[in-house]
């Protein structure tokens, strides 16, 4: 299990966990769900309920993730399988993304 923590325009906004590779859960951050002022972070994931479960990584984070010649270069140079959605997701948007949702990887030991 991997998860990642998900920021709104620099504002914690929730956990998204992929248990597996066939099932994917983003779960808004209590607080932030109860905030009628903190837009949801996508059309897609309303804020109408507070977790959402998947067979497939969510269209909001797997549109984040580059494609063609990008996606084999990002995968080979920083040694994670190219089908790894999640984990080139997790290597990939920290920082610098286009538009307002960022990530950051929850490190386990």
């Amino acid at each position: 299990m991997r998860t990642l923590e998900i920021y709104r325009n620099s504002i914690f906004a929730g956990l998204l966990i992929e248990e597996n590779r066939k099932h994917y859960i983003f779960r808004y951050d209590e607080k932030y769900f109860i905030d009628d002022n903190k837009p949801a972070i996508s059309l897609t994931l309303p804020k109408t309920q507070i977790e959402y479960n998947s067979e497939f990584l969510f269209p909001l984070f797997f549109n984040m993730l580059s494609e063609g010649v990008n996606r084999k270069l990002q995968s080979k140079q920083l040694k994670i399988d190219e089908e790894d959605n999640f984990g080139i997701l997790a290597a990939t948007a920290q920082y610098d993304t286009i538009g307002a949702i960022t990530v950051k990887p929850i490190v386990t030991t």
